[in-house]
């Protein structure tokens, strides 16, 4: 006997066959767009992803959206998108090359700050260009530790919407400049241990060996290494160590 595929059967399974293709094709193509979009905000600075000015943050927001088609993209072709995103790209990094040579550029993409208060005068006209109104502006301030006004000397509004602000001098915390002190720089701490892994290029760098970090570490109850989250040397030779929480105490919670 010849058994026979029946039709419906085997239209099921090319339509299955062709699912799983496109499926695939989708994954390849994401994979793609995420290499394209790592490789260009590589090549465009850290800038893209930290204080972004607003052609940073509109070509951002193109490029994002460019390449999520691309990654959808079953009826077109795949190097449309991906050229487009390239062009972005490449203007974006030119442009940014363009604004540290010229001035005047800068400004014109960037902006320039915006006085708001000065010398016990609110600028209104400021306000309204920066968009901004009296209960944002105090809010702002109270959110920065200024909770009057008259402590405060300047504020300014960067290019990149955040408020800078400049306390009287009778306002400002007392530094050691002021009292002619000349106290030791700190430096950074290094990180010689983390999740319970040694980092010897750190322990080296800080001037250390293992003998002294694992006397050190004895000192304060830990016998391994793989019990510290956390261990920290600053530049005067002391060691902070945060171990692993062992309790499931939520202090938070007398906070409620």
């Amino acid at each position: 006997m010849i058994s026979m595929v029946p039709a419906q059967t085997k239209s099921d399974y090319l339509k299955g066959a062709d699912f799983m293709q496109e499926i695939i094709y989708i994954i390849v193509l994401s994979f793609g767009s995420i290499i394209t979009l790592f490789i260009l905000t590589k090549l465009m600075g850290y800038r893209q992803m930290s204080e972004m000015s607003m052609f940073d943050y509109i070509n951002g927001i193109t490029i994002g959206s460019i390449a999520a088609e691309m990654a959808t993209s079953l009826e077109q072709s795949f190097w449309q998108p991906f050229t487009a995103m390239v062009v972005y790209g490449i203007c974006g990094i030119l442009l940014s090359h363009a604004t540290s040579k010229s001035i005047m550029l800068r400004r014109l993409i960037t902006g320039k700050p915006i006085a708001l208060y000065s010398h016990g005068q609110i600028f209104e006209k400021n306000l309204r260009k920066a968009r901004l109104d009296l209960s944002e502006l105090l809010t702002l301030a109270r959110l920065s530790g200024y909770f009057d006004l008259s402590a405060l000397e300047v504020i300014m509004m960067e290019p990149s919407g955040k408020l800078s602000f400049l306390p009287k001098a009778t306002s400002r915390p007392v530094t050691p400049g002021d009292l002619a002190l000349a106290p030791e720089q700190t430096l950074l701490s290094a990180v010689l241990i983390m999740d319970g892994k040694l980092l010897p290029h750190n322990l080296k760098h800080s001037g250390k060996d293992e003998i002294w970090l694992t006397r050190r570490i004895h000192n304060q109850g830990f016998h391994d290494y793989k019990d510290i989250l956390l261990a920290l040397c600053d530049n005067q030779g002391k060691l902070t160590i945060y171990g692993y929480q062992k309790t499931d105490r939520q202090d938070a919670d007398i906070l409620i």
